[in-house]
């Protein structure tokens, strides 16, 4: 039988100093799909130096110890290891909501959609690039993909698996939004991550959006929210927040507002949201620690040193939590703690982690000047 689905995890509940609302761990990068923009570089074979089923079960064990609320297992195709489900069941034997990120390829078979029920997964994640078998498959390099994600998702509706439905957005995929909207609709998604291009691994920075377009469509996504039977959020997207937070400015006192990653507080106050190493942490399938999976600079090892020391002691982790080392535009926006600016964006085109996010229009109060 599966577990009983618990609570979701509030962010309240989570010192981002001390401990990562969520932590990801890229259990392998083997995978059958040849994606052009992963970030992984994915290959079709494992690699000998990924961590060990004991060292995974151990990277889990002092996740659950630091306070992490939330254990993605994501890849390439984590189903490509016999183990991944020993990792989602000793996540929630340790009281983490676990995220599950698989492939559509073969393996991804009612039959393994069960298996991920049954041992606890809260919340499967595919990825959805188009609303169409041409768009899809040619983003993500192998025909019959959609097929098979559709069939998937068809599944976990089936069996009662909760679905996130993960979308690149991009300048080839921006068309196929309201399309993706509907699939979803009929799918019985419980949320939508629209994740909006970093340049690193295959992405090319070509293939993004420009600020004006990034502004267009979180506007747009920020129309759907609440309007739509599943939840919207942003990955790679933080000025999503501050289109959100323009929009609960009128709401009444005290209504609670979310989407994100993020929080309103009473009176609607922002809270400080998950960015790059600012409540969130990656761990590639060799162990190397880093702020997130698309801001690539290593802080340590899990070979070498505790998860929890890296996190809360490096140099990289602890600048990214302090907003006030921001640059540029970032450093004097009034939406500067519920944004904070795509850490990782800033790093693959400017080379400073700290930058003002190249992808983000619009202009703080600070800097706008009196006619």
């Amino acid at each position: 039988m599966s577990a009983r689905p618990s609570p979701p995890p509030n962010l309240l509940d989570v010192d981002f100093a001390k401990s990562p609302f969520t932590v990801a761990w890229e259990i392998t990068r083997a995978c059958g799909l040849a994606c052009v923009h992963c970030r992984a570089e994915a290959q079709p074979r494992r690699d000998p130096r990924e961590l060990t089923t004991a060292e995974g079960l151990e990277l889990v064990d002092q996740a659950a110890r630091m306070g992490t609320k939330v254990f993605v297992i994501t890849g390439g195709d984590p189903l490509m290891r016999d183990d991944c489900f020993d990792f989602v069941r000793r996540a929630r034997e340790n009281g983490m909501q676990v995220g599950f990120s698989p492939s559509a390829t073969g393996r991804l078979t009612r039959s393994s959609l069960e298996q991920a029920l049954a041992v606890g997964v809260h919340r499967l994640h595919l990825s959805l690039d188009g609303a169409s078998a041409e768009t899809h498959d040619r983003f993500r390099g192998v025909r019959g993909s959609f097929d098979r994600t559709l069939r998937a998702m068809r599944d976990a509706r089936e069996i009662g698996l909760p679905l996130q439905v993960g979308t690149t957005i991009t300048r080839d995929t921006e068309a196929d939004l309201p399309g993706i909207v509907e699939i979803l609709r009929d799918a019985n998604a419980a949320m939508w991550s629209a994740f909006f291009l970093v340049p690193t691994g295959r992405a090319q920075e070509e293939q993004m959006l420009d600020a004006e377009g990034h502004e267009r469509v979180m506007s747009w996504l920020a129309s759907l929210s609440g309007a739509m039977p599943f939840d919207v959020r942003t990955t790679a997207g933080m000025q999503y927040r501050r289109i959100l937070a323009r929009r609960a400015a009128g709401r009444p006192a005290g209504q609670p507002v979310t989407g994100a990653g993020f929080s309103f507080g009473g009176a609607n106050r922002p809270i400080r949201a998950v960015n790059d190493g600012d409540g969130f942490c990656f761990v590639s399938h060799v162990g190397d620690i880093s702020p997130s999976g698309f801001l690539p600079l290593v802080a340590g090892n899990v070979r070498e040193q505790a998860l929890a020391s890296v996190y809360r002691e490096s140099q990289l982790f602890r600048e990214l939590r302090d907003r006030t080392l921001l640059k540029g535009r970032c450093a004097v926006c009034e939406f500067r703690e519920p944004c904070g600016g795509s850490r990782a964006r800033a790093w693959a085109m400017t080379g400073d982690y700290l930058a003002a996010d190249p992808s983000c229009a619009y202009t703080p109060a600070a800097l706008n000047t009196p006619e």
